[in-house]
């Protein structure tokens, strides 16, 4: 699990950025809310949502980098 931050200042878009705190880019402690620890930042967006409409998760942590691995049956 990670722990992840709301910015409470909009970013030059209008959106309040979600990171998790290990991001090179979070904003100072006192720009920012904590809003609990997560699996990823879908999580936490559900949870920003609730607290500031306007919410979007960071493009440097928070991105999908999940990727599904498929494995072809040798029969096929």
């Amino acid at each position: 699990m990670k722990f992840f931050y709301l910015s409470s200042k909009p970013n030059e878009a209008g959106k309040f950025e979600i990171h998790h705190r290990e991001c090179d880019f979070i904003p100072d402690a006192l720009e920012r809310d904590y809003l609990g620890p997560f699996n990823n930042g879908l999580e936490a967006m559900r949870k920003a949502q609730s607290i500031q409409s306007e919410s979007c998760l960071c493009e440097a942590c928070c991105s999908n980098t999940f990727q599904s691995v498929f494995f072809k049956n040798k029969n096929d």
